[in-house]
């Protein structure tokens, strides 16, 4: 097993993969800016690093710093969490030129999936499913016309560098294509540095379906169920649970099959998901793949009882899987609440110092956080605080568990969108498990909606 692993990354899942490290027996490396020098990264590892001041682009994307830092700890593994570099095919591929083991994919997945344009041709050839739309980058508006009328509108136009909602517009007639078209290009180029775009046809009401894949370095490939992640504001998700209520077990074994038939095929390595639409009709397309652990891989670990962190270590290291498709079982439900620090209306950031802060606990109860009273949550970075994840052996008692969590949750000194969180699961869509990714901006334009926001303000701790 690796000795010592270096973390490229701070926060909450810097705090995660040094538990898993830990457990498996493995010394840790902290990296910090000198504005995260009190992070509980830093004070929980065995060892840390300042490599640079708070500008990501000077720190934790500081690429020398890192190898640096590794060398000199004598680091024979990095860990990249999610965001910063965990997707960087360039860095993973100097990890390994440096005999430092990146424990992700392969820099070849990493490249082929981080362009959207190759990642659908090869999902096509793989034999995923894939909404119709253009066969690479469309060049200018006069194609991208021409491939709308084709495929009928209403059609997306979305950045092939990107995510997050950069670069991408919903176009509804040929007349403002040519706007769109312009617009996207340029935001993409100011994201991604890269203008290339795509388009498809764009689905009315979609919810966002995704599927955990875990794969050795020996060609054994299982999935893991999937996740519902369709509270979504802005294309950034705020509420992930697992089983998904739209999801029936046929239609997980297929999406699973297939999924893992695609992957076996692409011969991918390490954790990934591959994320999904799914229509009004039960029909699921493919929309891109994400190769690194997640954000909200807590839920799957709570359903499944694997410790995902922990085999993603353990597989880049060299060990095979310890699990058959046949053994993997979900059982019960799991919902995450990401806990921002911002405005839970316009959800501006809110950075700021921690005055009071207390987590809420009981059965069930699972918080993923670096914050701690008289924490200071800084302007230069993502504004998530805590992940706040439930269990319970069905979905009624698991959201009336997360009702109660939230209720005894604090945090004082800065606004966070808790006060969201408690109306949204309040909703009658979200009880009955009818939504889609417009939940939150239905929510946000109805009286009841707003009515309720505004109460859980008011009756927020």
């Amino acid at each position: 097993m690796f000795k010592k692993v270096l973390i490229a990354n701070r926060g909450e899942i810097a705090l995660r993969v040094i538990r898993a490290c830990r457990e498996l027996g493995i010394a840790t490396v902290a990296v910090h800016s000198t504005a995260d020098a009190n992070g509980l990264h830093v004070r929980f590892a065995d060892e840390a690093v300042c490599i640079g001041p708070p500008p990501s682009k000077e720190s934790y994307l500081n690429v020398p710093q890192l190898l640096s830092a590794a060398e000199i700890t004598r680091a024979d593994a990095i860990h990249p969490g999610y965001g910063f570099l965990s997707e960087n095919a360039e860095f993973a591929e100097v990890c390994e030129n440096c005999k430092i083991r990146f424990i992700g994919p392969r820099p070849e997945m990493l490249r082929l999936m981080g362009n959207k344009v190759r990642a659908k041709q090869a999902a096509r050839e793989a034999g995923l499913p894939l909404l119709p739309g253009s066969a690479g980058v469309v060049r200018d508006p006069k194609e991208a016309e021409a491939i709308a009328r084709e495929i009928g509108f209403p059609v997306i136009i979305k950045a092939a560098a990107g995510g997050g909602g950069k670069g991408m517009k919903i176009v509804r007639s040929p007349e403002v294509l040519s706007q769109a078209f312009s617009t996207a290009a340029a935001e993409a180029v100011a994201s991604f540095n890269n203008g290339d775009l795509y388009i498809e046809r764009y689905v009315e009401k979609p919810r966002h379906i995704e599927i955990q894949i875990a794969a050795d370095e020996h060609g054994n490939i299982i999935h893991l169920g999937e996740r519902e992640c369709s509270v979504q504001r802005r294309h950034q998700k705020l509420i992930e649970e697992s089983p998904s209520p739209a999801i029936t077990p046929e239609l997980r074994e297929k999406m699973g099959r297939v999924s893992v038939d695609a992957m076996k095929r692409l011969r991918y390595n390490n954790v990934g998901t591959i994320e999904y639409l799914l229509d009004e009709n039960g029909q699921f397309y493919f929309m891109e793949m994400n190769t690194r652990i997640q954000v909200e891989h807590p839920v799957t670990e709570l359903v499944t009882g694997i410790d995902l962190v922990r085999e993603q270590i353990r597989m880049a290291y060299g060990h095979p899987l310890r699990f058959k498709q046949e053994d993997i079982q979900m059982r019960g439900a799991a919902i995450e609440c990401r806990v921002n620090a911002e405005d839970p209306v316009t959800f501006a950031p809110w950075p700021g110092k921690i005055t009071g802060y207390s987590v809420p606990g009981g059965y069930g109860v699972r918080v993923d956080s670096a914050a701690y009273e008289n924490y200071t949550v800084l302007p230069y970075y993502d504004s998530l605080l805590a992940k706040l994840i439930v269990y319970a052996e069905d979905r009624p008692t698991a959201i009336r568990r997360m009702q109660r969590a939230l209720g005894e949750y604090v945090v004082e000194g800065i606004r966070t969108n808790i006060p969201f969180h408690r109306a949204a699961l309040a909703e009658d869509a979200f009880q009955e498990g009818q939504y889609d990714t417009r939940f939150v901006e239905r929510l946000l334009a109805s009286e009841t909606g707003s009515h309720r926001l505004k109460k859980a303000i008011e009756e927020t701790p």
